[in-house]
């Protein structure tokens, strides 16, 4: 008889990382972290100074994890969720003209950040944070670790009507970047350089590499 995957938490409430990691093979427990990301980056500003887009999405992927780790080893009661287990943690900023972009706060900043948008390209990095929270006997490291994965995405050049039929549905106001290459935004992508699934919201391959890196197949963690 085939072993049971290992126990696998996507610390996100992204239906498109849940959907990626599903796809391929990975069915994992969800629990959303509470983590406040303004008062993370205030903080790490403070602490650091300015941030590279790079960085912040790896600073609020480790902050979201630890909190979904710390969450589950006390024992919080939540129902279903397993007691060993690998946790993974998650968040995608755009870089465009070297600023960096979240979700859009309301519909007008989603208009605008497309009208910069068309006809260019952006890189979207998504940080990928890492903790093995399994026990000692089912074969546990202890290990927190970490990586970036950045995409280059070129975008169409869309018309103001376009773009406000596209802000209308909503999809925009709901992912980082303002757009999705699986969703309603798949015809404004004219092209990608690197990896889609990253694109989508978290790169199947740098998952791979983390989980080799704790000693974990993938084959561990696959239905």
């Amino acid at each position: 008889m085939p072993e049971s995957p290992l126990s696998f938490v996507l610390g996100s409430s992204s239906p498109a990382r849940l959907t990626t990691l599903r796809r391929a093979g990975i069915d994992p427990f969800v629990l959303v972290s509470d983590v406040d990301e303004d008062a993370v980056v205030a903080q790490a500003l403070h602490t650091y100074g300015e941030l590279a887009p790079d960085d912040l999405a790896l600073l609020l992927a480790r902050a979201k994890c630890e909190a979904v780790s710390s969450a589950l080893l006390a024992g919080d009661g939540i129902d279903g969720a397993p007691e060993s287990a690998l946790v993974l943690g998650c968040d995608s900023v755009l870089e465009l003209d070297g600023q960096m972009h979240g979700k859009p706060a309301d519909a007008a900043e989603a208009v605008e950040r497309w009208r910069q948008m068309r006809g260019r390209s952006g890189v979207l990095h998504t940080g990928h944070w890492l903790i093995d929270d399994r026990a000692d006997d089912a074969g546990g490291t202890g290990a927190t670790l970490g990586a970036v994965a950045s995409t280059t995405v070129h975008f169409a050049k869309l018309s103001d009507e376009e773009i406000d039929a596209y802000v209308a549905t909503g999809e925009p106001l709901r992912v980082a970047g303002a757009f999705t290459l699986d969703g309603l935004g798949g015809p404004f992508v004219t092209g990608i350089e690197g990896d889609p699934s990253n694109v989508i919201g978290l790169s199947l391959p740098l998952l791979r590499e983390l989980l080799a890196e704790v000693g974990v197949a993938w084959s561990q963690i696959t239905a």
